[in-house]
């Protein structure tokens, strides 16, 4: 696609970067084929090819983000199921990403929709505020019918919806054992993770400890960043990365580590991206490069590593829901599926598996209507293979789909913790 920035544009490292992904873009239209708002909505301006244009415009004419423009930024997922498809490598997320920055810089959204983005980007990050907004969840949720009728309430009752019921109780770290031979490796606490499913890090901590893995914890770790990043609040998902780095970084100085694990998918893709996002930070580039050049998925460990003996699985059908963070953002797709089977369960993958089931961080709160469309859609897919349960290596997903499925949805690792000795998961 050709482009008219100025010299003295691109002298700006975001709107260079932006150039060049742009000029990759033949406008060939494979993308729409895989763009999970396209094939809903039918709209070229709701296609990658289509915001590529409109992100193109604004930018180099220095626009003020418009109504009609920022609508259409707002629908994009950040799937990144586009990156996958297009022949031209074009690399998405850094367009999505930088026009969601310039929005929230120069754009005043109508005040209802500041207050609930502050609001997710205040609570959501930090695991303390999140459960006690939960358990406050619990309080209000008789009046969710009031709130679904009201327009400007409706997000606020999307977020009743979500939130479960019953809170799990926190799970405490297993007691300290002999140091494991094999590896040592840090494994991210996450934010919203440890509240709604702490059998996850519960599940992935003894399955290391069946592999010979050393796990410790970084003292000063936090949320990854992805929530306040994909809001636009660019500065926010800086700060929380160097955090983590300048945590990771202490163990690598001292022991060492052999992997920074990540068992939420969508944080697995943005600490991946650490070494992209800090890349013109003089004090932190070369240690983000590090730090992402380390960072893995669980289940990349597990392979690496290798699966301890299994016998528990049986017969059971797992439908395995391929998170869009892991399968587009990082490249790890048949691996987590690959590992179920070697535990011994009968793994099915829907149709559809590229499209996303619409939960994209917070887009199911701030886009309900077109989250709710595709987790109806996904749901549907998975319910033809007849699951005995579902599995998907991303919490948010898990949430977004359980009030939806008939079967119990679990962690992969959860499923392979209990497939190599550990407790069968919830709800199966």
């Amino acid at each position: 696609m050709r482009t008219d920035f100025t010299p003295a544009q691109l002298t700006d490292p975001e709107v260079a970067a932006s150039e060049a992904e742009i000029r990759k873009c033949v406008r060939c239209g494979f993308c729409t084929a895989t763009c999970p708002t396209y094939v809903l909505l039918g709209d070229e301006l709701d296609s990658p090819r289509g915001r590529i244009y409109l992100i193109k415009d604004m930018l180099e004419g220095e626009r003020q983000p418009s109504p009609e423009v920022v609508k259409h930024i707002d629908r994009c997922l950040s799937c990144l199921s586009c990156s996958t498809t297009c022949p031209s490598g074009v690399d998405y997320r850094k367009l999505i990403d930088h026009a969601r920055a310039y929005v929230e810089d120069r754009y005043r959204r109508p005040w209802p929709d500041r207050l609930y983005r502050s609001l997710l980007a205040a609570v959501l990050p930090h695991p303390e505020r999140f459960r006690l907004a939960l358990r406050l969840a619990g309080l209000a949720r008789p009046f969710r019918g009031m709130l679904e009728k009201a327009p400007l309430l409706r997000p606020a009752a999307v977020m009743l919806a979500l939130a479960p019921r019953r809170l799990p109780r926190p799970e405490p770290e297993p007691a300290a054992s002999e140091p494991g031979g094999r590896g040592r490796v840090a494994v991210l606490q996450g934010c919203a993770e440890p509240v709604l499913r702490p059998q996850i890090r519960a599940a992935t901590l003894r399955l290391f400890e069946r592999m010979g893995l050393t796990v410790v914890r970084a003292e000063g770790e936090a949320c990854c960043g992805a929530l306040v990043h994909h809001l636009g609040r660019e500065a926010a998902a800086r700060a929380a990365a160097r955090a983590n780095i300048d945590a990771w970084t202490a163990e690598l100085e001292g022991d060492g580590l052999d992997a920074i694990v990540i068992t939420a998918a969508g944080c697995g893709t943005s600490v991946k991206g650490y070494g992209y996002l800090l890349r013109d930070d003089p004090d932190y580039a070369a240690k983000a490069a590090r730090v992402s050049a380390l960072a893995r998925d669980v289940s990349e460990v597990i392979a690496a590593f290798g699966l301890p003996p299994a016998g528990r699985a049986g017969p059971l059908t797992v439908a395995y829901q391929s998170a869009c963070s892991l399968q587009h953002g990082q490249g790890v797709d048949a691996l987590p599926a690959l590992l179920l089977a070697q535990a011994g369960f009968v793994v099915k993958q829907p149709a559809e598996a590229h499209l996303c089931c619409g939960s994209a961080g917070t887009y199911n709160i701030l886009e309900p209507v077109i989250a709710g469309r595709l987790r109806a859609r996904k749901a549907a897919r998975l319910a033809e293979l007849k699951p005995d349960v579902v599995a998907s290596g991303n919490i948010g997903c898990m949430t977004q789909l359980a009030p939806a499925c008939e079967a119990p949805v679990a962690h992969t690792v959860e499923l392979l913790d209990w497939a190599t000795g550990g407790p069968r998961p919830e709800g199966l």
